[in-house]
């Protein structure tokens, strides 16, 4: 709903009601009336057209400027008119009364302050005219509609305006979610696929040494590029991971939006974690289930394996020795936390700035992105000599907004 419907509304139960108030001082003032049936001709029509144009005071679009135009005219003459009916000055104000004041307001919501001075100083003109002089009384009811009318327009235009920029400002939000999920799912792919091909060339020599060479090229220019798309992105402190939404994927059996099939409505975790379990790696999980919306489980379990990912290719000792990593899923009442920790160097001092630098942004896009898209957290602690510890928490009941 627009945050000027609210206004629509009020103007509408407010042209009830001052029709109604009109009808009243008039049925009061009647026997005193010099010619009180054009007073009564007038207010019929004044009602039948208050009550017949109740659906275009609901909204800006169906507020026309003919109707805009026919509704302050029918409240001009009906002041001018008041001369005539009452010529006696029984009533005090003119025929409409306060209803003419529903106009102004109409012209205010509709086109802003300036058209509420605008339509104010109409109506505040008739009213002199019909009082031949420019009284005290007159002129403060011409003040106190003409300060009402431009602050409410002024309101007018602040509110669209916020609801404008608040439309941009999602807008903007959607597609850096969607760039920072496309960069995501890059690295997890292609990147590795780079890495690798560079790596093995390089060990190979001769034509692969070459075709290493090209991949790697290419993957420094990707690398540059998705840093570019995603860098004003806030993204925590984290180091480089590898790209483990593969296994995820196989584990889970295929499913999610990538195998074309809508994914269960809960899924146990420790079903997507185990198989990362191996000569290297341990898992270790409750003996109980822990079910999760099966979007969420596989995001974690992909988060899971960007870190085991990034153990194989960063934690390994100076000797060449594979690092030994754990993994420790804990339900909580109100998460699931789930703990990789190695047992390598750990991380030296300014190797996350060098990463982000150089365009790694693994564990940024890899890791924290997917758990703050799930509502969650990804802390890593680090000392040097003793490994790495990654702590992933999700809260329970929450939808991944990549489904």
């Amino acid at each position: 709903m627009s945050v000027e419907q609210p206004l629509w509304r009020a103007l509408s139960g407010y042209r009830l009601l001052a029709a109604g108030y009109a009808l009243a001082v008039f049925a009061w003032a009647y026997d005193r009336l010099a010619h009180p049936l054009v007073g009564a001709l007038y207010l019929g029509v004044l009602t039948v057209w208050t009550a017949a144009t109740i659906p275009k005071v609901r909204s800006a679009r169906r507020c026309t400027n003919g109707f805009l135009a026919v509704d302050i005219t029918l409240g001009v003459v009906g002041i001018l008119a008041s001369v005539h009916v009452d010529a006696h000055g029984s009533i005090g104000p003119t025929l409409p009364t306060i209803w003419v004041a529903g106009p102004v307001l109409a012209f205010a919501i509709k086109g802003g302050w300036r058209w509420g001075a605008v339509a104010a100083t109409v109506v505040g003109a008739a009213n002199i005219v019909e009082q031949g002089a420019v009284t005290r009384p007159t002129l403060h009811n011409v003040l106190l509609v003409c300060v009402a009318s431009i602050g409410i327009g002024y309101v007018t235009e602040v509110a669209r305006a916020s609801e404008r920029t608040l439309a941009q400002a999602l807008q903007i939000e959607a597609a850096t979610r969607e760039r920072e999920r496309l960069a995501r799912d890059i690295h997890d792919s292609v990147l590795q696929v780079l890495a690798m091909v560079q790596r093995r060339g390089t060990e190979i020599g001769g034509e692969a040494a070459e075709l290493g060479r090209m991949a790697g090229e290419q993957e420094v220019a990707l690398r540059s590029l998705v840093s570019q798309e995603t860098a004003h992105v806030p993204a925590p402190s984290a180091p480089d991971a590898g790209g483990g939404a593969r296994a995820a994927r196989r584990s889970s059996g295929g499913a999610g939006r990538e195998g074309g099939e809508e994914p269960a409505a809960e899924c146990d975790l420790r079903a997507l974690l185990s198989p990362y379990s191996g000569a290297r790696v341990t898992f270790v999980g409750p003996g109980t289930p822990v079910p999760l919306p099966a979007a969420t489980a596989q995001e974690v379990a992909a988060a899971v394996s960007a870190a085991l990912d990034n153990v194989r290719q960063h934690a390994g000792g100076p000797d060449g020795e594979p690092p030994q990593a754990w993994i420790l899923l804990e339900d909580e009442p109100d998460g699931v936390l789930v703990t990789v920790r190695d047992d390598g160097p750990g991380l030296p001092d300014g190797r996350l700035a060098d990463a982000e630098a150089e365009g790694r942004m693994g564990v940024a896009l890899s890791i924290r992105g997917r758990l703050r898209d799930l509502g969650g957290s990804a802390e890593l602690i680090s000392v040097p000599g003793q490994g790495t510890e990654v702590e992933l928490r999700v809260p329970k009941q929450v939808r991944s907004r990549t489904e």
